[in-house]
């Protein structure tokens, strides 16, 4: 199947997973606290539905816009600005009639079913899947440095002994990306020990806005693994299957010029856009010679081997996954919410994504770990933006509760109706932004 709709599948499946357990968390408290729930929806019935029942109170329906989902709450101000059963008398099934600590918990229901998903899809993930380990001694070669981080007095080969003093065992987290990455661009690294290639090691210091530094110069990732330039995976449709490469091929020189590792080759590659490569490849000893040109994404469509091909497997007992699921939740919410300080950059704003980037996060082939994982993330980011402070987010009603509870007085109806409306074009601005992004970056790279 093409890998375009392996992706769409998975999206699919995830979102509607995510959608319908996220709406839960609002209709369950809702049921609990007697509050009436006129509908149900996963996506949006704009017009008509694909489908729809009616059990009790409530019409539970499919909606044919996969924008999202939702619940019609009765006797709240939301996004189907009823104002016809606002104008009339409040009902005891009302969620305008329950005292403001109900109101809070059916709005926060949504991010906690969220938040507590994503933690357990990684308890699951762990216990079933484990995680790998790479230790120092398992890529003897050491690191690729980025030139951004040689003026820090990093070198190639480096290996990172420790992170603001503390040891680093385990090289890379449970999503096998190294720490020192994550740390750099997300969380607050001050000191790191190296050892460098002559066996001496060092303890270098960094300036606090390092991440900022970074993302700027566009220097992402920092770090890699020091591998030498062989084939792993040569990617179907790709001018490298055009030019005959095989697994196993080991790039000797490109345009003259001795290829070491294949940070060498790609940073060679992205230096000279659109334009012929001559390559020098050897297989089993035999050396042969090849031009070959870069797609309209400036890839030659192959993927090298990567250090964590060396890495063990760490498995987990049901208590262990649990302990380690909550800290692995915790930091990806950390590390996401780090991160989005970047978005209030100028080329921060150019990284923003709609339903394509989202989708770019699975994988081409299925594989369902990689699905869990995905998912687990996308809950979590969820849970995240709907908290936001924003009127027509689950956090705009929560704001708006938590100054009724603090004033003692709700404001006025109609100030939440036009706060709704206007929370609402934001949000309208919001996707077709992001899309818009999805779409420049497809057509224009």
């Amino acid at each position: 199947m093409d890998p375009f709709y392996i992706k769409a599948i998975q999206l699919l499946m995830s979102l509607s997973l995510i959608i319908v357990l996220h709406e839960m968390g609002h209709l369950i408290p809702a049921k609990l606290f007697k509050t009436r729930v006129e509908k149900f929806y996963l996506f949006f019935d704009l017009k008509f539905s694909l489908f729809k029942k009616k059990i009790g109170d409530t019409v539970y329906g499919i909606g044919w816009l996969p924008l999202g989902g939702y619940v019609k709450i009765a006797g709240m101000i939301d996004e189907s600005m009823d104002k016809e059963q606002m104008s009339q008398e409040p009902k005891p099934w009302e969620f305008r009639s329950k005292p403001a600590w109900q109101r809070l918990i059916i709005m926060l229901g949504g991010v906690t079913v969220n938040i507590l998903l994503g933690v357990f899809i990684y308890m699951m993930v762990l216990f079933v899947w484990g995680t790998k380990t790479l230790s120092n001694e398992q890529i003897p070669d050491g690191l690729y440095v980025a030139e951004a981080m040689q003026d820090y007095g990093f070198q190639q080969g480096d290996h990172i002994l420790a992170i603001n003093g503390k040891k680093e065992e385990n090289i890379i987290n449970f999503k096998n990306r190294l720490n020192i990455n994550v740390g750099l661009i997300m969380r607050d690294v001050r000191t790191v020990k190296v050892r460098h290639q002559d066996g001496s090691t060092e303890t270098l210091s960094l300036p606090e806005d390092i991440g900022s530094q970074l993302f700027q110069k566009g220097a992402l990732p920092p770090f890699s693994y020091l591998i030498e330039p062989v084939v792993e995976e040569v990617q179907p449709n790709s001018p490298a299957e055009e030019a005959g490469f095989k697994k196993g091929d080991r790039f000797v020189s490109v345009d003259g010029i001795e290829m070491g590792t294949s940070q060498e080759f790609n940073n060679y590659k992205a230096a000279h856009p659109d334009k012929d490569l001559k390559l020098v490849i050897s297989h089993n000893g035999q050396l042969r010679e090849v031009t070959i040109k870069t797609n309209e994404e400036n890839l030659v469509g192959v993927l090298f081997e990567t250090g964590i091909l060396n890495a063990g497997d760490k498995n987990y007992s049901l208590g262990e996954s649990v302990t380690a699921g909550f800290s692995f939740g915790y930091w990806t919410l950390h590390d996401y919410v780090a991160q989005f300080k970047y978005v209030f950059t100028k080329k921060g704003a150019t990284k923003v994504g709609g339903f394509g980037a989202i989708g770019s996060l699975f994988p081409d082939e299925w594989h369902w770990k990689s699905f869990w994982m995905t998912t687990a993330f996308i809950s979590i980011i969820i849970a995240f933006m709907n908290i936001l402070p924003i009127p027509a987010l689950d956090g705009g009603h929560v704001m708006f509760l938590l100054y009724e509870i603090i004033a003692g007085r709700s404001p006025n109806e109609k100030f939440l109706e036009y706060a709704q409306m206007v929370g609402f074009f934001i949000l309208i601005a919001l996707v077709l932004f992001a899309n818009g992004n999805d779409l420049y970056r497809y057509f224009f790279g």
